[in-house]
């Protein structure tokens, strides 16, 4: 068989007594794991043993006409290396499943194409980065201010902001200021966190035990996990 000829019949060649000298001269059976608008990731399976290939781009993946190449790499809609098969057949193969032809290795010889619900895909690329986006948010730290001698009204008043800040997601740093002499009176501090504790029960976990800096006793709170209030400290447990 002639060396370097394209393949028909959706079939690879080998280069006669060598080694392959790129993805497309030795034969292969290959999933697209997954891809992304400008990234796709592929593990490919061989006599030679398995190779993970990683596809990124930095312009807008080519679909169905605007394919120009005279031929592709086919991966169906199930992960299925379909072989190489000239544009315009992979992109009727793609028709008749009623999906699209999408060009997600530009850079390979030939490019790697895969028969998709591009409108879907597009759908679910916009969900993963708007959820990416979300979780990247950098969490916020509201802090409360309390006295060691605070009365119950007030104290009540400051838990319901703590409530809000904790189910907004953000985590509060609670601190009782010591004045003067009321240093020597740390234990009323400790019995204020303690009832800030009672009263947001499970909305709340302690991040950060209470401990002075300064003269002021601070603790931090997380948005609660369970039912229990928890500290850092026995979770590790």
């Amino acid at each position: 068989m002639e060396t370097g000829v394209p393949a028909r019949n959706g079939h690879d060649l080998c280069r006669a007594g060598g080694a392959p000298d790129s993805l497309t001269r030795w034969p292969v059976r290959a999933t697209i794991e997954s891809a992304t608008v400008g990234v796709a990731t592929g593990k490919y399976r061989s006599d030679l043993g398995t190779r993970r290939v990683t596809i990124s781009t930095t312009r807008p993946l080519r679909v169905n006409e605007r394919i120009r190449v005279p031929e592709v790499r086919v991966i169906d809609e199930n992960g299925k290396n379909l072989g190489i098969f000239r544009t315009e057949e992979a992109l009727g193969l793609a028709r008749e499943r009623g999906l699209d032809l999408v060009e997600v290795q530009p850079n390979a010889n030939p490019p790697v194409c895969r028969i998709m619900d591009y409108g879907k895909y597009r759908y679910e690329e916009s969900r993963r980065e708007r959820e990416s986006r979300k979780r990247q948010k950098a969490i916020e730290i509201k802090e409360i201010r309390l006295r060691p001698r605070i009365d119950t009204h007030d104290l009540e008043t400051k838990v319901r902001q703590m409530q809000q800040f904790l189910a907004d997601g953000a985590k509060v740093k609670v601190s009782v200021l010591f004045r003067g002499r009321e240093i020597v009176y740390q234990d009323l501090g400790e019995r204020v966190l303690q009832r800030v504790l009672d009263l947001l029960g499970p909305r709340a976990t302690v991040e950060q035990a209470p401990h002075l800096e300064g003269r002021t006793l601070v603790m931090v709170l997380a948005p609660g996990r369970g039912e229990t209030t928890r500290t850092a400290e026995d979770e590790q447990e």
